[in-house]
């Protein structure tokens, strides 16, 4: 049985497990999205630079910045040159957009389509 190796980051902010099945790279993305949306994260903090929580972490610089790339496209955080990336709190969705986006969810799993299926379609549709 594979021994796994919890790494975790000074600030606490992250913890990585290595033996685990699941990339360090969404780890990172995942523990940090969930702490924004729990918001232990706020608005306009500044998270930790991409070399500053990979060594933390004894991850790779790109494993780091693969995350921080994934949660700027979901747009929970913006990077700035000289400003760091700093967390951007959700905006509010209005309860029309929120009822419509509830329907779509029930007309394409009525469908058989996945959310990623459901994603790809609604990325396709918006303008660019």
């Amino acid at each position: 049985m594979a021994t796994k190796t919890h790494t975790g980051s000074a600030s606490g902010l992250v913890a990585i497990d290595a033996g685990g099945r699941i990339p360090p790279f969404e780890q990172v993305r995942s523990q940090i999205a969930a702490q924004i949306g729990a918001g232990y994260l706020v608005d306009g903090q500044r998270l930790p630079s991409v070399r500053a929580l990979a060594d933390e972490l004894r991850l790779a610089p790109g494993t780091v910045a693969k995350a921080y790339t994934l949660l700027e496209e979901s747009g929970l955080v913006q990077t700035a040159r000289g400003a760091g990336t700093r967390v951007v709190r959700p905006a509010e969705v209005p309860d029309e957009v929120a009822e419509a986006v509830r329907a779509l969810v029930a007309t394409a799993r009525a469908a058989g389509l996945s959310a990623d299926q459901t994603a790809a379609a609604l990325r396709e549709a918006w303008p660019a």
